[in-house]
C-alpha cells in the first residue's frame, strides 16, 4: 500500500519513497474528482451546506499529499524529486482547471451566490462563498470554451516554467564553490567561518577551505573578509544565478512567464497581472502600491543618498577607495556600524546559541498567548536535522505540530520559510489541529572532522539570523493559532499583504532589553547580554535604514515593473528591462555579469508576483502594532489576546482591514514606520 493513500496523523516520512508521490497524487486526484462529481449530481438544490461547504472539505487527501511532496522539494530534494515536481505540476495545474472550468459545478457556485443577501450567513461563511465564487471567475470560468482552452494551455505552460526557473537558479547556486588554499585570504573572517570552510573542504577531500553561495557561507565571507577581489568574485557569482550562458539560463524563462501572465491577466478581463492580482489584496491596485512606494521612496531617498555618501567617503578614508562596490557594501557596513557604535557582530554571537534562542521564541510565545513547546521524538522527519514539537495552551489542549529544520544542506533551497504540513479546520464538529513547519538556514555548529558536534563551538547566530527565526516563527505562530471552521481561510490563508504581519510584528522583541533577557545569554558563562549591547541593538536598528528601504522599494518597483505594464511582448532584454526599472533607487554601479530578475524566486517562483510590495506594506502594520505594545507594556495580556482573537486565530474569515481595526481600535498610519526607521 502506497504510505501517501493511507490515513495518517503526522506525515510518514520514513516510509515513503520517491516512487510513491507520482501514484499518490494521480489516485488523489481521481478521489477529489469523485467528490466533486457528488456535489455535481447531488439532485438537491444547490445550498450553502450541499454546494460552498461541500467543495471546501473536497481534496483533502490530495492537500495532504502535495504539501508533503512541494514541501520537501523545497528542503530535501534531489534530481529524482525535481524530475517528479516537473511531472506531477502540469497534472495538477490541469486537475484544478478541471475542476473551474467545471461549468456545472460552477453553475451550482454562482447560484449560491446569486442568493447570498438572502442567506442567514455569518462573516466567516459569507467570506468562504464570495472567495469560492471569485475564485472560478477569477480563473475562467464565466469564459467561452475556446478560452477555457487557451486558459488551460497557459496554466500548463506557468506551472513548468515556474519549476524550471527554480530548479536553474538551484543548480547555479550549488554549482559554484570558492577554493582557498592560502590562509592569508581569509584575512578578516571569525574562526567559525573559517572552521565551518574548512570543514566543508575537508568533507569535499579537499586541502584548505571552500566558499559557497550557501548564506551561513556566503554572508560572512562578504561582511568581513578583507580580499576585495574575492568578494568581488564571491558576488558577481551569486549575482549571475540564472543569469550565465549555460543551460540554466533564465532570461528567457522570465520573458515567458510575463507574457504568458499577461496573457492570462487580459483573457479574464485584467488591464495586466498586476491589476488581477492586486484586485483581491489591501491595496486594491498598482496604481495604489506605485502610490505607496513611491510616496516612501521620496522620504528615504534623501537618506539613502547621504547614508551611500558617508559610506562613500569612510571606505576613501579607510582603504582609499574611490568608487563604492556592491561587494563592498557588507564589509564597509559593518566596519563604520562597528565604529559608530561600538557593536560588532562576532561579539554578539556567543549571547545568541540557537538552542537558547529557540527557546527565547517559545518563551515569548508563552507570555503572550499561553503556548508551551515539548520537544518530542515519536514523530517522524525527513531528515535527521528537524526538531519535532508538541505545541500546547495553558489548559494542556493540543494546539499545534511544530516541525523546525535550522540548517543549510544540498538539497535544500536557500533562505527562510514557513510552511504547513496541515491545515486546520473544523469537520465534522471535530477541530483538526495544524502541522507547522519553519525552515531556515543558520550557520551549522562547527563539527570535529568525524562529525561529532565539539562542546565549545554550538550553533551560534547572527542577530539578523536571530530576527529570521523570530520572523519565521511569527508566521508559524499565525498558523498554530488558528481557529476557523474552513480550511481555505485558515491561518496564513490571508491576502498577501496581511500575511507578513505576525512575522515582521515579532521581529520587535528581539531588540527589547524585557525579551532580551529572556534568552541572551553567553553559550559558555551563562551571562545575561550586557545592556549596553541591547541599547547598541536598539540604537544601530537604524542604521542604514534609508539604504535598507531603498533597496526593498527597488525590488517592489521591480516586480511592478514587471506586471503592471500594458505591453510586455515589446520587452527583448532582461537586463535592459531591469536597469530601467531600477533607475530612481540605484546607488551602486551596475554590475555588467548580474541580473537581479533571474534568480529573483519570490516573484518567479513563490508566490509573490505583483506582491513584492507587501513586505513594506506589512512594515506599517507592524510598526503601527507593535506601537500598541510598547504603549501597554510588550507582554501585556490584554493587548496579546486582541492580537490573537483578532488577527492570528482569525485567518482570512473577514477583511484584513476589519480584523486590523478591531485589535487596533484605528486604520495603521505610517508614522510609526517612518519614526523607528529615523525616516520623520
Amino acid at each position: 500500500m502506497n504510505p501517501l493513500l493511507e490515513d495518517f496523523n503526522t506525515a510518514p516520512f520514513s516510509k515513503i519513497n520517491v516512487a510513491d508521490y507520482k501514484p499518490a497524487v494521480k489516485k488523489a486526484i481521481e478521489i477529489t474528482k469523485q467528490e466533486i462529481e457528488a456535489i455535481v449530481a447531488n439532485p438537491e438544490k444547490p445550498t450553502f451546506q450541499n454546494t460552498t461547504e461541500a467543495l471546501d472539505f473536497t481534496g483533502q487527501k490530495l492537500g495532504r499529499i502535495t504539501s508533503i511532496f512541494f514541501n520537501i522539494n523545497a528542503a530535501e530534494t534531489s534530481d529524482e524529486i525535481q524530475k517528479v515536481a516537473k511531472e506531477i505540476s502540469p497534472r495538477l495545474s490541469e486537475f484544478k482547471n478541471d475542476m473551474i472550468l467545471n461549468a456545472d459545478l460552477f453553475k451550482r457556485v454562482k447560484s449560491v451566490y446569486d442568493i447570498k443577501n438572502s442567506l442567514d450567513l455569518n462573516p466567516e461563511q459569507t467570506m468562504l462563498l464570495e472567495k469560492q465564487y471569485k475564485g472560478f471567475s477569477r480563473n475562467g470560468a464565466n469564459l467561452n470554451n475556446d478560452d477555457k482552452d487557451k486558459l488551460r494551455k497557459i496554466d500548463a505552460q506557468l506551472s513548468k516554467l515556474t519549476l524550471e526557473f527554480g530548479e536553474h537558479v538551484l543548480a547555479d547556486g550549488n554549482a559554484f564553490e570558492m577554493h582557498i588554499t592560502n590562509e592569508d585570504d581569509l584575512s578578516g573572517l571569525p574562526e567559525s567561518v573559517k572552521d565551518a570552510a574548512q570543514l566543508l573542504a575537508k568533507q569535499k577531500e579537499k586541502e584548505g577551505w571552500i566558499i559557497t553561495l550557501d548564506y551561513p557561507s556566503y554572508i560572512p565571507f562578504m561582511t568581513y573578509a578583507d580580499n576585495r577581489e574575492l568578494r568581488k568574485k564571491l558576488a558577481i557569482a551569486f549575482g549571475k544565478k540564472g543569469f550565465q550562458e549555460n543551460e540554466n539560463n533564465n532570461e528567457q524563462v522570465v520573458l515567458d512567464i510575463v507574457n504568458l501572465r499577461h496573457q492570462r491577466a487580459n483573457l479574464l478581463g485584467y488591464k495586466t497581472h498586476a491589476h488581477f492580482v492586486l484586485e483581491e489584496r489591501m491595496a486594491e491596485t498598482p496604481e495604489k502600491v506605485i502610490s505607496f512606494s513611491n510616496d516612501l521612496l521620496k522620504k528615504a531617498k534623501p537618506a539613502a543618498e547621504r547614508e551611500f555618501a558617508n559610506l562613500q567617503n569612510y571606505a576613501k578614508k579607510l582603504d582609499g577607495i574611490e568608487q563604492l562596490q556592491k561587494w563592498d557594501s557588507a564589509y564597509y557596513s559593518e566596519k563604520l556600524k562597528k565604529r559608530l557604535f561600538n557593536l560588532d557582530q562576532e561579539l554578539l554571537k556567543p549571547y545568541f546559541q540557537l538552542e537558547n534562542v529557540i527557546e527565547g521564541a517559545f518563551t515569548v510565545a508563552n507570555k503572550l498567548f499561553d503556548l508551551t513547546f515539548e520537544e518530542v521524538f515519536d514523530i517522524q522527519k525527513y531528515h535527521k536535522d528537524v526538531k519535532t514539537y508538541q505545541v500546547k495552551n495553558n489548559k494542556g489542549e493540543d494546539i499545534s505540530i511544530l516541525y523546525a529544520d535550522f540548517h543549510p544542506r544540498e538539497g535544500k533551497r536557500n533562505g527562510a520559510w514557513m510552511t504547513s504540513y496541515k491545515s486546520q479546520q473544523i469537520f465534522n464538529g471535530i477541530n483538526n489541529r495544524p502541522h507547522i513547519s519553519i525552515v531556515c538556514n543558520f550557520t551549522k555548529p562547527v563539527l570535529s572532522f568525524d562529525e561529532v558536534p565539539t562542546e565549545t563551538q554550538p550553533s551560534l547566530l547572527t542577530f539578523n539570523e536571530v530576527t529570521t527565526l523570530f520572523h519565521e516563527f511569527g508566521h508559524a505562530l499565525h498558523g498554530m493559532l488558528a481557529n476557523t471552521t474552513y480550511n481555505s481561510l485558515s491561518g496564513t490563508s490571508v491576502s498577501w499583504d496581511f500575511v507578513e504581519l505576525p512575522s515582521q510584528v515579532l521581529e520587535n522583541w528581539c531588540y527589547e532589553k524585557e525579551a532580551l533577557e529572556l534568552f541572551a545569554k553567553h553559550y559558555e558563562t551563562g551571562e545575561v547580554i550586557p545592556m549596553e549591547y541591547v541599547q547598541k541593538i536598539k540604537e544601530s536598528a537604524s542604521f542604514h535604514e534609508g539604504m535598507q528601504t531603498l533597496r526593498q522599494l527597488s525590488f517592489g518597483l521591480l516586480d511592478m515593473a514587471w506586471h503592471a505594464g500594458e505591453s510586455p511582448e515589446t520587452i527583448n532584454s532582461v537586463k535592459k528591462f531591469e536597469a530601467k526599472a531600477f533607475s530612481d533607487t540605484q546607488l551602486y554601479p551596475d554590475v555588467a555579469e548580474n541580473c537581479m530578475s533571474t534568480a529573483f524566486s519570490h516573484i518567479f517562483q513563490g508566490g509573490y508576483s505583483a506582491g513584492y510590495y507587501s513586505y513594506k506594506w506589512a512594515e506599517v502594520l507592524d510598526a503601527d502594532a507593535f506601537e500598541y505594545f510598547q504603549e501597554e507594556g510588550i507582554f501585556n495580556k490584554e493587548v496579546a489576546t486582541k492580537f490573537k482573537e483578532h488577527v492570528l486565530s482569525k485567518g482570512g474569515t473577514e477583511k484584513p482591514m476589519i480584523l486590523y481595526k478591531r485589535f487596533r481600535g484605528q486604520e495603521p498610519k505610517p508614522d510609526a514606520l517612518l519614526k523607528r526607521a529615523g525616516l520623520l
